[in-house]
């Protein structure tokens, strides 16, 4: 006999992992993608946000086809109180062109604050003026206004002012008018009541088109001397 004893040990086995079934792997599967789509969501959510942003930084909320200092479109509306207004008869005063809805939210945020800038700076010659863009009854829009304590006129609008203005594609939507009857300023959707009244000053304190263009045309002169 030799001196190594033989040994007598069970060999070790090697146990491995049962592979998962395919019905398994799909469970796994399905586990997962609820979480995939909510990252999906949230990254998405964040594009849309910082896009949004972007483009009210880029100028996007402004209103395609009514430029800056260009004319504003003239137009014959009736009031609740049933008379025609017609905007060229504002001539001399500063207007805010207001477009809204009974059904706008933003917009019985807002009007408050035109009752309260029409007391502050009517003395100043500003007159505000709304156009209601819906479907409801004069009788429906005139209580709604009552309601809100509405001091300036209301006015019916009709599709063909709304698209004179540039299709007014979201309310409420405000035009700020000079005395000369020229857009100097809008606001679409809703601002904080500080961004308004600085568009009013802006109106009430535009110098006409004819001064504009005598100060242009003497610059270049002065520039000679």
């Amino acid at each position: 006999m030799s001196g190594v004893e033989e040994s007598h040990e069970p060999p070790v086995e090697q146990v491995s992992e049962p592979m998962a079934s395919p019905a398994q792997s799909g469970q796994q599967q399905r586990n997962r993608n609820p979480l995939a789509l909510v990252v999906v969501a949230i990254v998405a959510a964040g594009m849309l946000y910082f896009g949004f942003h972007a483009a009210r930084r880029s100028g996007a909320g402004r209103t395609p086809g009514v430029g800056g200092s260009s004319a504003a479109p003239d137009f014959t509306l009736e009031s609740l109180d049933g008379k025609s207004m017609r905007l060229s008869d504002l001539r001399g005063k500063a207007v805010l062109l207001n477009f809204w809805a009974t059904w706008c939210g933003p917009c019985k945020i807002e009007m408050p604050w035109f009752v309260e800038l029409q007391k502050q700076y009517g003395p100043q010659g500003l007159q505000i003026v709304g156009v209601a863009m819906d479907d409801s009854s004069k009788e429906d829009i005139a209580k709604f206004a009552s309601e809100m304590g509405v001091n300036y006129p209301v006015l019916l609008g009709k599709e063909a002012v709304g698209d004179a203005y540039g299709g007014v594609p979201a309310l409420p939507e405000s035009f700020f008018i000079s005395r000369d009857g020229r857009i100097v300023d809008k606001i679409m959707g809703l601002r904080g009541r500080s961004d308004i009244e600085d568009s009013i000053k802006k109106a009430l304190d535009a110098p006409p088109a004819a001064s504009q263009a005598a100060t242009a045309a003497a610059v270049p002169a002065q520039a000679q001397k």
